[in-house]
């Protein structure tokens, strides 16, 4: 299981280190922080360039959480929220949830991936496993079930303002 785990972390950190330097340096095809912030100021999104600061820090971070295996349920909450914000705007300015058609499937399966480390902890191959402590132990090596369920709860509620704010501006497909 350890292995699968940190198999797990090194892809999703991956992903996300990519994602954000697509957003804020251009790099891997992306956009870049101008060009993306008008992006996202198209979709309501504003200021643009802030909210694409935010985003890509947010990805940045939790990939090195994740990568390290430290504070993990930290790094899988600001994952699973940004990708849950992702996924919304995406599905609702495309109109469809499909990702093949610009729908927000590819994040919302990034968000699912994020979370079960919240349910899991990071394994025996991370950071969090090398320190001790009865806190850090229940709250962070083998979290509860209630703190998987808390991230699922709060990256759901993440994406609501940014929902609101899109469809705010029409841009629903």
């Amino acid at each position: 299981m350890d292995i699968g785990l940190l198999l797990l972390r090194l892809v999703l950190a991956l992903i996300l280190f990519t994602h954000a330097s697509q957003k804020l340096a251009g790099w891997f095809g992306g956009n870049g922080l101008r060009r993306q912030g008008e992006i996202f100021a198209s979709l309501g999104l504003r200021p643009g360039r802030g909210m694409v600061l935010a985003a890509g820090l947010s990805e940045l971070l939790a990939g090195t959480l994740l990568l390290l295996g430290l504070l993990t349920p930290i790094g899988a909450l600001l994952a699973a929220g940004t990708m849950m914000v992702a996924g919304i705007t995406m599905q609702l300015n495309s109109g469809t949830f499909w990702n093949i058609a610009g729908g927000g499937e590819y994040p919302y399966v990034l968000a699912a991936a994020a979370a079960v480390l919240g349910f899991t902890g990071a394994g025996a191959y991370a950071v969090d496993a090398q320190i001790s402590g009865e806190l850090w132990s229940t709250l962070i090596q083998a979290p509860a079930t209630w703190v998987g369920i808390l991230i699922l709860v709060a990256a759901g509620i993440a994406a609501v303002p940014f929902a609101l704010l899109v469809r705010r501006a029409g841009v629903t497909g």
